[in-house]
């Protein structure tokens, strides 16, 4: 299901990632050493697989997600 991209950062940041920042075309929020982009804020959602590649590459397990 689609989720907005406030959504997105405030789970992103319950996952434990800082941020967002913004920094050349699209902001990024930063987990230890890990730095992972994000798209811009102007979309109105995110779709399912857009998210599902952020979560890929975020090291976010589906269900873990879904809790």
């Amino acid at each position: 299901m689609p989720v907005s991209w406030k959504l997105l950062v405030k789970r992103l940041q319950d996952f434990g990632f800082e941020g967002p920042f913004s920094g050349g075309k699209h902001p990024y929020m930063i987990k230890e050493d890990f730095v992972l982009t994000i798209p811009n804020p102007h979309k109105q959602e995110i779709s399912v697989d857009l998210l599902s590649r952020i979560l890929k590459q975020a090291s976010i397990k589906r269900d873990d997600w879904l809790k």
